[in-house]
This record gives structure tokens, sequence and C-alpha cells, in this order.
């Protein structure tokens, strides 16, 4: 029998939800598998709210049908400043909670860049360098849809951690479309993940590399993340990056 879900309380703000979170247990499962699952981080109807401002354009400040660029099929839009009040609220509530696994993993990785504690503050850094576009996006799928496998990369600066979210409820709203991950070591095949997923549930994971302890020491491995065919129905999710865009 499966363990009963432990959901985010939710009638708690986006902070406190977060401050609930177990981050030790997140943090063990980032270093084991460059994924983890937070259960329920959002409510039913937040995730209902989110997926309907897809249809409002005004809120966007470009659309991108992923079958014109080789990406796959089904189309997301990136949303413009000022961002929902939830989106930016989970954007500065995740960040500072992710900023130590970063840190720590840029320090075992041998990499000199360090990220402040705060967001705002990593996002003056990103628009000092040029990258001044909003990054987090809405992205929508219908039957026969998918994700190629890829890395969310927009200019020098890029924050190792990302979060999606699923918007709808699998087996009811849609069925396929699982988020799907691999992770492909120095001189081996690569290693497929399946991260499973039910309405309101964060995905957080390794935006490019994470940091694997080998017997000669730490040493990089490449994530690359996608979503499998949508056999059936529609699937949304909201997408919540942490550095902007060139």
């Amino acid at each position: 029998m499966n363990a009963p879900r432990r959901a985010v309380p939710i009638a708690l703000g986006v902070d406190e939800r977060t401050a609930s979170v177990d981050w030790a247990r997140v943090s063990q499962d980032l270093d084991a598998h460059g994924c983890a699952v937070i259960e329920g981080l959002l409510t039913g109807a937040e995730c209902g709210d989110l997926a309907a401002l897809y249809a409002r354009d005004e809120l966007f400040r470009s659309r991108v049908v992923m079958a014109r660029h080789g990406f796959g099929r089904g189309e997301y839009k990136y949303f413009a400043r000022p961002l929902p009040a939830l989106v930016d609220a989970l954007r500065t509530s995740l960040y500072p909670r992710l900023a130590p696994i970063a840190n720590r993993w840029s320090a075992a990785m041998g990499l000199d860049v360090r990220y402040p504690e705060e967001l705002a503050r990593f996002v003056e850094r990103c628009h000092a360098a040029g990258q001044a576009q909003p990054t987090p996006l809405l992205l929508q799928y219908g039957e026969g849809d998918y994700n190629c496998l890829h890395q969310d990369l927009y200019g020098e600066h890029v924050f190792p951690l990302q979060v999606a979210i699923l918007l709808s409820e699998p087996e009811r709203d849609f069925t396929g479309g699982e988020l799907v991950m691999t992770e492909q070591r120095p001189r081996m095949q690569s290693r497929p993940m399946v991260v499973p997923l039910r309405q309101g549930d964060a995905a957080v994971f390794a935006v490019r590399h994470r940091p694997v302890q080998g017997t000669r020491g730490v040493y990089r491995v490449n994530m690359r993340h996608g979503v499998s065919r949508v056999r059936s129905g529609h699937r949304h999710t909201v997408g919540v990056i942490f550095h902007d865009a060139a």
C-alpha cells in the first residue's frame, strides 16, 4: 500500500507553505537524483486559476510553438512583468530555500560562482549582464504533444535549480505526459528517470549540472528534462525559473 501523501498545508500563505517543506529531505533527494518532489504545494483552485491565465495574452511577453523550433509539440508562453502575484510569490519564496543548495553544489563542483540569499540581488546580477527578460512560463499540451529533452539556459548567469508545478490532474485531465529526466555521467550511457506528479505537486530539479561523488572525487553530471507524449486530454504546467533571459 502506498504511503499517504504529505501535502503542504493548503491554508497557509505561499511563504508559510514553503517554510513548512522538509528542505533537508529535498536537499537529500536533489543530491541523490537531481530532482525532488514537493507534494501539494498549490491547491486545486490555485492550479485552475493559473492554468486559466493561458488565454490572457496581455499577461505574456512571448509565445513559443514548439514544433516551429524543433522543441517538440505543444506551446508555452513567458510571463511579462509584473508577474502574476502567485507566480511572483513562489519565485521569491522558493529562491532563498534553494540558494544554500545551489551554493553547496557550486562549491562541490569547484565553481567560483556563489548565489546571494535573496532573489532580488540575483536578479540584479542578471540584469547587469543584460539578462532582463522574465522567464517564468506557462506550458500547454494537448493530445500528441511532448517536450524534447532540453536545458533552460538563457544567458551567462544560470541559477542551477528550477521548479515545475503540475496544474492538471493525471488520469482526469490528461493521460501520458510524464515529466522525464536524463542524467549523463562521463563514459556511461544516459540514465532515464520518470518523475510522478499530481495536480499541485512541484518538481525541483537541476537545470544543467549536478555534483556526484565518485571514487576520485566529485564530478559534474549533465541533466536534461522533458515531457513524454500526452496520450489524451490537456496538460498545463507552470515553470518557475530564477535566472532572467537576455
